[in-house]
């Protein structure tokens, strides 16, 4: 309903801008969404937009249907939903959406494959994971600064957690044998967002495009099936959140001064703006994972586990992500390079000339608990990773990962003991019984 709202207001008043915050928030795809707390399966498909950035000037301004996801990849999704909702009537007499009994439907080989790959493709495009990531570049460009920051700190985390919660619990055994083409693709979206970001000349598109390229390490981390690659895969989407969040906070920031995103506008930046360079600075060091910020332990534990996954293509795909990282320095740091340092750009239309203020009070202070967050996350992981670590544990105990599945943080003796047992997680009352996964008929 209050989609609905703003639609009908904006289409009174196409004009107008105060509208296009609110719009871009509330009607940014939500794609295939999740209900953590009753643990049932929800499907919402929402198709928001708003006045594309840059049409002005005839006095009209069109809507541009920002997609955020592809209709048919999430209704191929819904399809599978739909074929365990209706077995499990088959089975067990009425209809249920709730996972722990969704999971225990028997379904044969064809149909457990199918299924997991209706949830497996659903959940890539909302990450989004090469080749289904396109839709991610436009949605960012034509959005406003908010919808940005919801994008890449909310939604695009429907995605892995789909895969964590749903694809790999309910489907153990099919996520163990398709984890060597999720790293290839993983892989290659990691150095396909990073080449692309290289040659991006819009500020806004760079950052985008680095999504694709922090989002393969998060999927990296998955198809790596250890506990050190699990937990770098939930950070890093925290990590993701934060940092890339943050860069499109910026970029809004100078975008409402100088009115372009275009590199080539700007140029001596951190003569006119010094306390906005210090704080942009300090993200991109978060953003390329320099030690002590929070985007080096993510990415390092991520690569640890693929290296030790006990896979026998584990040690090359690492190798080769690393590469992302070296890949992520260089486009950062050189779009860095080009926007704040060197020679203040003299002419009159360039962004630097329309620079007359840096940050004010209020704009400190949204950035400066991110950056307390950035070197708090960077320090000490384990605040943020150590709930989900006996979790992750028992998942991969029901997916028979090759690698060893011991504890990253190390817990006493008789929380570890107890946890393994199904007893105890560390620091928590007891834990409901693993539900059993699909057994499937032969």
């Amino acid at each position: 309903l209050f989609n609905l709202q703003q639609w009908l207001a904006l289409l009174q008043n196409p004009n107008s801008t105060s509208l296009k915050l609110v719009v871009a928030a509330a009607c940014m795809d939500a794609g295939a969404a999740t209900c953590p707390t009753s643990g049932s399966i929800q499907y919402v498909h929402v198709v928001g937009g708003g006045p594309a950035a840059g049409q002005a000037g005839n006095g009209t301004t069109g809507l541009v249907t920002v997609r955020a996801s592809s209709n048919e990849a999430l209704l191929l999704m819904l399809l599978g939903v739909l074929k365990l909702y209706f077995q499990y009537y088959d089975q067990f007499g009425h209809y249920s959406f709730d996972m722990t009994d969704l999971i225990a439907v028997k379904l044969s080989s064809g149909e457990a494959w199918w299924v997991f790959w209706a949830l497996f493709i659903g959940f890539a495009v909302k990450v989004p994971l090469f080749p289904v990531h396109t839709w991610l570049p436009l949605a960012h460009t034509e959005a406003p600064t908010a919808g940005s920051v919801i994008l890449a700190g909310v939604l695009l985390k429907l995605g892995g957690y789909g895969f964590i919660r749903f694809a790999i619990p309910m489907f153990p055994g099919a996520a163990m044998h398709y984890a060597k083409p999720l790293a290839v693709l993983s892989v290659i979206a990691i150095i396909y967002g990073a080449l692309v970001s290289m040659v991006q000349r819009d500020i806004k598109k760079l950052v985008a495009y680095s999504s694709v390229s922090h989002m393969g390490f998060v999927m990296l981390g998955l198809a790596s099936f250890t506990v050190i690659g699990t937990q770098g895969a939930i950070l890093q989407m925290l990590n993701h959140g934060i940092s890339t969040g943050a860069l499109f906070l910026l970029v809004g920031m100078i975008y409402d001064r100088a009115h372009t995103r275009m590199i080539a506008d700007f140029g001596g930046v951190a003569v006119k703006m010094p306390v906005f360079t210090a704080f942009f600075f300090i993200v991109t060091l978060s953003s390329i994972g320099l030690p002590l910020t929070n985007g080096f332990v993510g990415e390092f534990w991520i690569l640890n586990g693929t290296f030790l996954s006990g896979f026998n293509w584990g040690r090359l795909y690492a190798c080769v992500a690393t590469s992302g990282v070296l890949l992520g320095a260089v486009y950062m740091l050189w779009m860095f390079k080009r926007v704040f340092w060197g020679p203040e750009n003299k002419d009159e239309d360039s962004g630097t000339h329309h620079l007359h203020s840096d940050l004010n009070a209020r704009e400190v202070a949204v950035m400066l608990p991110i950056v307390v967050l950035i070197f708090w996350m960077g320090i000490h992981p384990k605040t943020f990773v150590a709930i989900s670590e006996a979790p992750v544990v028992a998942l991969l105990h029901e997916a028979k990962a090759p690698a060893p599945r011991t504890f990253v943080l190390k817990p006493a003796g008789h929380e570890a003991t107890a946890t393994q047992e199904g007893a105890h997680a560390p620091g928590t009352h007891e834990a409901p019984a693993e539900p059993a996964v699909h057994e499937v008929k032969q």
